[in-house]
């Protein structure tokens, strides 16, 4: 009887893991980049700058005023995502585990690889941040204190990202020792995602090297 009831609960936990998983990378795709350069001018702008689906692309071809809206909702669907993944696995009776980390590996998945913009999706700063307000929270606080008076100080916003998300695990980790919090949940997600970040700015990476990267109030010819 316990062999039936424990194979029960994996079960009822794939497949509850798979929901949120599936969900989170549909909301994940959800490319407010796109969207809102194709509502606020009837364009794309991966076809402009750096072709990259994000807040910081936008910002140089299409101002302020698209920027904000495209921060706000790649950072909210990264928040929505995760508490969404908890309500779902609280509503199934599932403990012990956390769906955040599923809801927010996955959501940031979509928003690199939007199935609903052909796969080409942004670098995946402002959902990780969104994911990790919740997952991370003190982490977050601690790297968010950090990278924003220093995103001011060199106007690049590409070497913050970079720097953010290599400082991501050793900041978790930290914490979590400090506070005696369990650690390998939220170490091994804090590594997939700086690895995913880190990677995804690899031609930042290239451009920081050479001097040619941009800096944001800077001209910037479409």
């Amino acid at each position: 009887m316990q062999t039936v009831a424990f194979a029960s609960v994996n079960w009822k936990l794939c497949l509850f893991a798979a929901v949120v998983a599936l969900v989170s990378y549909l909301l994940g795709s959800v490319s407010f980049a796109v969207i809102v350069s194709r509502i606020g001018a009837k364009d794309d702008v991966r076809n402009h700058g750096s072709g990259n689906a994000g807040m910081t692309n936008i910002l140089r071809s299409y101002g302020k005023k698209m920027a904000a809206f495209t921060a706000i909702g790649d950072f909210g669907k990264g928040v929505i995502a995760v508490a969404l993944g908890r309500i779902i696995f609280s509503l199934a009776g599932i403990q012990g585990i956390d769906a955040g980390y599923i809801a927010g590996l996955f959501v940031i998945l979509g928003h690199l690889y939007p199935l609903f913009f052909g796969f080409k999706g942004g670098k995946g700063v402002l959902t990780s941040l969104g994911a990790a307000v919740i997952v991370s929270p003190i982490p977050f606080l601690v790297i968010a204190g950090i990278a924003i008076p220093t995103v001011f100080a060199v106007k690049i916003v590409s070497l913050i990202s970079v720097i953010g998300f290599a400082l991501y695990p050793f900041v978790v980790v930290a914490v979590d020792l400090l506070l005696d919090k369990p650690l390998w949940g939220e170490l091994l997600f804090s590594l997939i995602v700086s690895s995913l970040g880190i990677w995804k700015h690899r031609s930042n990476i290239q451009r920081l090297r050479a001097g040619t990267e941009y800096k944001f109030g800077q001209n910037n010819k479409r």
